[in-house]
């Protein structure tokens, strides 16, 4: 493991997710996590819960635990949860620490598509208005990148296993321990491949490239399984708006 300074060795702030379905286009958010990660300090997380506003399917139910009873009950309303969130990223891209999300299209697109249903600042137009580039690190991009041909899932709970970083399958898709163990391969990955010592416009290039060849690959094998039904989208790490 290398010894040399990296983009992991200073703060981070790791982003997370759970919500009603697979679609980033149409899924609503449930839970948020925004974890802060300082060196020398416990990471420091702050959670929200979310009523949708609409029944959350049984099976997102089973996946993050969360019923509609229950966010209906406790949770808050999605306009004042999406402006923060978009506001406390912009915030930490402002102060140059990396947002750390695994699978990063998905969480930043979801986000992206609440603010403006609700009519708040989405992230990206917090960085134009700032006329700061958005700084991401997205492990699961890195970690197909750097270990191209290691067989087996990319799931976030075997890829911890692998790097050598807790997390249980009960603990798994609740945002903030999904976020923190994001953190913890982007540091592994940082210290183990030669990607750690890269800038940050570098590993943002790096990671659109890596993206793309990557969906490419996978666009492929489904069109050769006779299952593609659609381009797979070369966009990271936040998807365009579909104009209609």
């Amino acid at each position: 493991m290398s010894s040399t300074q990296t983009w992991a060795d200073g703060p981070m702030v790791a982003f997370d997710l759970e919500t009603t379905g697979p679609d980033p286009e149409t899924a609503l958010i449930v839970t948020a996590s925004l974890v802060y990660v300082e060196p020398g300090q416990p990471p420091r997380t702050d959670d929200y819960l979310v009523d949708p506003g609409v029944e959350i399917p049984a099976g997102a139910t089973a996946v993050h635990g969360i019923t509609t009873e229950h966010a209906r009950t406790h949770g808050e309303r999605p306009a004042d949860v999406v402006g923060l969130l978009s506001g406390a990223l912009a915030d930490a891209n402002a102060n140059g620490a990396p947002i750390v999300i695994y699978n990063a299209p998905y969480d930043l697109t979801v986000l992206e598509r609440e603010c403006v249903r609700h009519g708040q600042y989405t992230l990206s137009e917090h960085c134009d208005e700032s006329r700061l580039p958005l700084y991401v690190v997205d492990p699961l991009v890195l970690d197909k990148a750097v270990d191209r041909y290691r067989p087996g899932s990319r799931k976030l709970v075997d890829v911890a296993r692998h790097y050598g970083v807790p997390l249980s399958e009960k603990d798994a898709h609740t945002s903030s321990a999904d976020a923190i163990t994001a953190a913890r391969i982007a540091w592994k990955i940082a210290h183990q491949y030669p990607i750690g010592g890269s800038a940050p416009d570098v590993l943002m290039d790096y990671q659109v490239m890596q993206y793309a060849r990557q969906a490419a690959s996978f666009e492929d094998y489904l069109r050769r399984q006779g299952k593609l039904t659609e381009p797979i989208s070369r966009d990271w790490p936040i998807r365009a708006a579909v104009r209609v």
